[in-house]
This record gives C-alpha cells, sequence and structure tokens, in this order.
C-alpha cells in the first residue's frame, strides 16, 4: 500500500480540478491494545462485497470527487505494519473530513474484523 501512489490515481482523474482537499488516513499495528495488552501482530479479515458498496456510496456524496481503500487483509501483520489506507477527495474541506470520518467508522465497525496476537 502506497499513499503516493494513491494520490497520483486521485491526480489522475479527469475531475480532479474540482479537487480542493485530499485527505488520508493511514492505519498501523500500534503495540499495545486500547486497554495497554502488548500486541505482537495482527490478522484482518475484510467483507469485499460491504467495502465495495460502501466506497460506491462514499463516492456518491456531494462534492467527493473519489474514495479509496487499501487493506492488509489475510496477512499476518507485526507491529508497525500499515493495515489500512483511505483516502478521500473532494471539493470542500467539511465534506471531505465527514466522509473520511465516515468511511472509516464503517470499515472498522461493520467491513472488517480483526485477530490480535498476544505476547
Amino acid at each position: 500500500m502506497d499513499i503516493n501512489k494513491m494520490f497520483e490515481q486521485v491526480k489522475a482523474l479527469p475531475d480532479y480540478d474540482q479537487v480542493g482537499m485530499i485527505l488520508c488516513h493511514n492505519g498501523v499495528v500500534r503495540k499495545t491494545t486500547r486497554e495497554g495488552q502488548e500486541v505482537t501482530g495482527l490478522r484482518v479479515s475484510v467483507d469485499q462485497e460491504g467495502l465495495d458498496s460502501l466506497v460506491t456510496a462514499q463516492k456518491k456524496k456531494q462534492g467527493i470527487v473519489e474514495v479509496l481503500v487499501e487493506i492488509a487483509a489475510d496477512q499476518d501483520l507485526a507491529v508497525g505494519q500499515d493495515i489500512m489506507a483511505i483516502v478521500v477527495a473532494g471539493d470542500i474541506r467539511e465534506r471531505v473530513i465527514e466522509t473520511l470520518t465516515d468511511t472509516l467508522e464503517q470499515v472498522k465497525t461493520k467491513i472488517t474484523s480483526k485477530q490480535q496476537f498476544f505476547k
């Protein structure tokens, strides 16, 4: 997963001239859970149909030009490795921030599940 390549995909769009903001999220495997338990890694599973539907719906929002999501699915990831990248491009800040936040929350709560590995 390469955020710069994702940005380049956005910049190559024919309607890129409508973009006023590109916002990204890059999730990485952290060393501890929210509760403080030490983690050695994790594995993420993805509902690909659900993800495709979510991205399609998010792209239909007013002012949104592109939504890209890449997830390192079905592989063992170590602490510090990238889990997920989301790039949202759109006309104005408020719409882009809202869309990225909504996309991230839905991916985390409805589209993916994770198995953490502990020491």
